[in-house]
C-alpha cells in the first residue's frame, strides 16, 4: 500500500510557511541586523564574505526542518494488507482429446489440439480460488495434472500435451470421463465440473460414455461437452512412406447426439466449436456460469514511518543551532 498519514489534518500547520517566508523577507529588506556608519567610503570595493551570502541558507534549513517536523507529527505510516478468501470454490477438470484426428487443420492456421490447448490455457489463467486438473485421452485416458491451485504449473503441463502415437490412437470418451469422476468423487467443493473437449466418436475403452454420465449425475458432477471440428470435411496431415507428410480431406465425425445426452443428464450444456473464436466464446461462457462467489476478509497492519522525517528535522535544527556559534552568529 502507498504511505498515508494517520492525522492528515495536522498538515494544515504547513500553511504558516508562506507567512514565515514573508516575514523573513520583510526583515531582510528593512535591513535588520545592519550597522550605521557616518561614511561608507572606506568600504567601497569590499565584497561581502560568503557567510553573508549564505545566511539565507540557514533560514531555508529552518523552514525545511519545520516542514519535516510537521509531517512527522502527522504520523506517516505504510500499511501491509492481507486478504483471506472465504469461499468453497469450484473444482474443474478439463478432459482433452489428443487422438490423431485432433491434428486436423480446420482451425487454421494451427491444428485442433494446438488451438484447444491455447484456449484452455487462457481459461486456466482467468481462474481465481478454483482448483483445476487435466485428463488427456486417446485410446487410453490418464491424469496429467491433479486438482491444483498452481495455475502456472497446470498451464505448463497443458502446453506439453502432444498428439497420441499411431499405436495409441483412438477415442476413449467413457474412460476419460470415468478418470475425471475418480478425481472428483472425494472433492468437497461446492461445485464440481468436467469440461470434455473432443472431436470424435467413442471407439475405445471399457466404459460407455452414457454410463459415465449416470455416475456423474449420482456424484453431483456437471459435465460440459464441447465438440470441436468444422462442418463437412477437414484437412488432416498423414504420413506417407513414399512422399512423407501429405494432406487428405477426411469427414468430420462428431457424435453430437451422445455428447448432448451426456451434458443433459448431468445438468451441463453441449457446445459445438467450428473454429477458434467459437471455442474461445464457449470457454468464456462456461467460466461465467461457473463463477465462484468469493467473500474476502481484509487485514491491515501499519508500520510507523515518522522517524524517517523526524530524524532529518532534528539534524537540520542541530546544524542551524551550531551554525549560530560560528561566523553566522548575530550581534545583539
Amino acid at each position: 500500500m502507498m504511505p498515508q498519514f494517520a492525522d492528515p489534518w495536522l498538515l494544515l500547520l504547513l500553511a504558516v510557511v508562506p507567512l514565515l517566508v514573508r516575514r523573513y523577507l520583510r526583515r531582510v529588506r528593512a535591513g535588520e541586523g545592519s550597522l550605521r556608519f557616518a561614511s561608507t567610503i572606506a568600504l567601497e570595493g569590499v565584497r561581502p564574505p560568503w557567510s553573508v551570502r549564505a545566511r539565507h541558507a540557514l533560514f531555508g534549513m529552518e523552514i525545511l526542518a519545520f516542514c519535516l517536523a510537521v509531517a512527522a507529527l502527522a504520523r506517516p505510516r505504510q500499511g501491509i494488507e492481507e486478504e483471506e478468501a472465504l469461499t468453497e470454490g469450484v473444482d474443474i477438470i478439463i478432459a482433452l482429446d489428443r487422438s490423431g484426428s485432433m491434428a486436423a487443420e480446420d482451425f487454421a492456421p494451427r491444428n485442433r489440439l494446438f488451438v484447444a490447448k491455447h484456449v484452455a490455457g487462457k481459461f486456466i489463467e482467468g481462474l481465481q480460488h478454483d482448483r483445476v486438473g487435466l485428463v488427456v485421452f486417446a485410446a487410453r485416458a490418464f491424469t496429467r495434472c491433479p486438482l491444483t491451485l498452481d495455475y502456472a504449473m497446470a498451464r505448463s503441463i497443458l502446453d506439453s500435451v502432444r498428439l497420441a502415437a499411431p499405436a495409441e490412437d483412438g477415442t476413449a470418451i467413457g474412460n476419460a470421463l470415468a478418470t475425471c469422476l475418480n478425481r472428483l468423487r472425494s472433492s468437497e467443493a461446492k461445485s464440481k465440473i468436467v469440461i470434455l473437449v473432443t472431436d470424435g466418436i467413442n471407439n475405445r475403452g471399457e466404459v460407455q460414455p452414457l454410463d459415465a454420465a449416470e455416475m456423474a449425475r449420482a456424484l453431483g458432477i456437471k459435465i460440459y461437452t464441447v465438440g470441436v471440428g468444422s462442418e463437412g470435411s477437414a484437412r488432416v496431415p498423414v504420413q506417407d512412406p513414399n512422399y512423407g507428410t501429405v494432406y487428405v480431406d477426411m469427414p468430420v465425425e462428431i457424435d453430437e447426439a451422445s455428447l448432448k445426452r451426456i451434458a443433459e443428464r448431468t445438468g451441463g450444456i453441449y457446445y459445438r466449436a467450428t473454429d477458434r473464436p467459437s471455442l474461445q466464446k464457449i470457454f468464456e461462457e462456461i467460466g461465467r456460469m461457473e463463477k465462484t462467489k468469493i467473500r474476502v476478509r481484509t487485514f491491515r497492519y501499519y508500520r510507523e514511518r515518522f522517524p524517517w522525517l523526524l530524524v532529518p528535522a532534528l539534524g537540520l535544527m542541530l546544524a542551524v543551532t551550531l551554525a549560530g556559534y560560528t561566523r553566522f552568529s548575530k550581534l545583539p
